[in-house]
């Protein structure tokens, strides 16, 4: 492993060993047992999109880590704006030991890589949001014990978030349900890859059909960053695509609850429901760790 760019380019044994490596440095944590596998280190942080809970929880973590984290704005940087990005990439090689961007398009992370020569760690894109679903999986296997047999229900728009959740929990055996309008569908590209798994995968308008006995249920706003502009046609596209008592109410008893963050509640989820359910602020949590267990594998000497 290279770089984490999108889970599509890991096995499953792969994301296993990032998985295993979380747990454990999250046990070391708790008990004060220091881990400064990246004494040393600097790792870039480069954001395009603000972000509250991806700042923190690499900063901390590269600190935790025994490295530092250097936070560049798109003020101080305009990757492809005036210098072009493989320029950029060759630079910062030269300074860093690793780079986390943030940023619109997926092609900004896919040069960053093609161009320089270290690490790079997909924060966040338009197409992929890989740290997060590291850190959903980590969570569930926290509450659930093992991904057999387990089936993760996604409400809400086809975004980077449904993308990498496809992905990711069909690569560990669980089984996923979409439920999103026939206008906002997840990238063509992963329900491709999505239909090899046959009846693992199902796709679907129907908010109650998809929640059926899921053990999983999760969702994420309706509008993501930069879509500020579409919020009101959004919150008619998606009206009625909301995790609340009615859809808990068909999934299994004991089904969890995830949102990557932050909420808009009364929207796609409901205040009760958050306010019930803290494997939520867990799974916020788990970004620090599955993310410094990224770090690890792709920064540490080996």
């Amino acid at each position: 492993m290279k770089h984490l760019l999108k889970l599509s380019d890991l096995s499953e044994s792969e994301i296993i060993d990032i998985l295993n490596l979380a747990d454990q440095l999250k046990y070391e944590k708790k008990h004060n047992i220091s881990h400064e596998y990246l004494k040393g280190k600097s790792l870039g942080m480069i954001f395009q999109k603000s972000s509250t809970r991806t700042r923190v929880s690499f900063e901390t973590g590269m600190y935790q880590l025994g490295g530092q984290a250097l936070f560049l704005s798109n003020r101080d940087l305009q990757i492809g704006r005036g210098e072009p990005v493989e320029d950029t990439a060759k630079v910062l090689s030269r300074y860093l030991d690793g780079i986390m961007i943030r940023t619109f398009e997926q092609k900004e992370v896919e040069d960053l890589a093609k161009y320089g020569s270290i690490p790079i760690i997909n924060g966040l894109t338009d197409y992929a949001h890989p740290c997060q679903v590291l850190a959903d999986l980590m969570t569930i296997r926290e509450y659930k014990g093992e991904f057999d047999n387990l089936k993760l229900t996604f409400v809400g728009d086809g975004n980077n978030m449904a993308n990498s959740l496809i992905v990711g929990c069909l690569k560990v055996g669980m089984s996923v349900a979409i439920a999103c309008p026939k206008t906002h569908l997840p990238d063509s590209g992963v329900l491709e890859f999505a239909k090899s798994y046959g009846d693992k995968f199902l796709i679907t308008d129907d908010v109650l059909q998809a929640c059926n006995d899921a053990d999983v249920l999760y969702t994420d706003v309706w509008a993501s960053m930069g879509q500020e502009g579409e919020a009101q046609e959004r919150k008619k596209a998606f009206a009625g695509y909301q995790i609340n008592e009615k859809t808990l109410a068909v999934a299994k008893k004991d089904a969890m609850v995830l949102h990557c963050l932050p909420a808009h509640r009364g929207e796609e989820i409901t205040a009760e429901v958050i306010d019930n359910h803290q494997e939520i602020f867990d799974e916020a949590e788990n970004r620090l760790h599955a993310q410094k267990a990224v770090l690890v594998k792709l920064m540490a000497d080996k």
